[in-house]
């Protein structure tokens, strides 16, 4: 638990960086991959991605240990961390009940921490391999083609988007069982990390730059957490502790719950000047 806190820290510190850099960019043409390459002229853009390497490398720390679900959480947490590290460095003035969602995080996530078990015992098959591969490959298709969209649902669609991307890669890490290169070219979860993770980037990018920030964390939360958790659950044998799935489904919904609070710092905005 304590490698998806420290994730979850790398992950929402970035955030503030790479949300300032994308609005930098600009609203130039050329597509979603011009976004991004705008975006990484931008250093604050570079050291988010940094921040998301290491966080990257607890995640994978983290899922090697403990359940989807609880991993998942801390994930969605990360908003907590961000709208914390806004107060702080932007000068981003906080609600009284945004400091409480920022509390009800921190309790999800301790009931989580109480009720998770050790992580599932089972491999998974290869078919579940492979629809991670075709969920991945979906993920890029809307990557490519998400600037057509136009409207509010344009905004849920990218931040669902990204977040099934990043939720594939949650899987794909416990469905890589191998780090040998002949194993890995031969493993479809490992393109599936890849092709999800990049798609993901390149949706959330899209999506904090031209679409309604709340609304796209909100699909991105979503995404990131409930479809992992139940595979998670449901094909990798992922449980509780003994007579504690009660706390760990309460955590859960609750953890989401105050992530979602706090769903406008999935971009958090530049402090005014004076």
């Amino acid at each position: 638990m304590v490698c998806a806190l420290a994730a979850a820290i790398c992950f929402g510190t970035a955030t503030v960086l790479q949300a300032v850099a994308a609005r930098d960019a600009g609203t130039g043409g050329g597509g979603e991959a011009a976004l991004l390459l705008r975006a990484l002229r931008q250093w604050r853009y570079i050291a988010g991605l940094a921040l998301d390497g290491l966080g990257f490398l607890f995640q994978i720390a983290a899922l090697r240990s403990i359940p989807i679900y609880a991993v998942g959480a801390a994930l969605a947490a990360s908003l907590a961390v961000t709208a914390v590290v806004a107060a702080r460095l932007l000068q981003v003035r906080l609600s009284g009940t945004e400091w409480g969602a920022v509390g009800v995080v921190c309790a999800g996530l301790a009931m989580l921490g109480l009720a998770s078990g050790a992580e599932g015992n089972q491999d998974g098959s290869n078919a579940l391999k492979w629809a991670m591969l075709a969920t991945a490959v979906g993920m890029l298709l809307l990557a490519l083609l998400g600037g057509r969209l136009s409207g509010r649902i344009r905004a849920l669609v990218l931040g669902l988007g990204a977040g099934f991307g990043f939720g594939v890669v949650e899987v794909s890490v416990r469905l890589i069982d191998s780090l040998r290169p002949a194993d890995l070219l031969t493993n479809p979860a490992a393109y599936a990390l890849l092709i999800g993770g990049g798609a993901a980037f390149v949706l959330l990018t899209s999506a904090l730059q031209r679409g309604s920030v709340t609304t796209a964390t909100a699909g991105l939360v979503i995404g990131e957490t409930i479809g992992p958790a139940a595979v998670g659950v449901i094909w990798l044998g992922d449980r509780t502790r003994e007579g504690l799935a009660w706390l760990a489904v309460l955590g859960f919904a609750v953890a989401i719950a105050g992530a979602l609070a706090l769903a406008r710092f999935g971009e958090a905005p530049v402090a005014e000047e004076a």
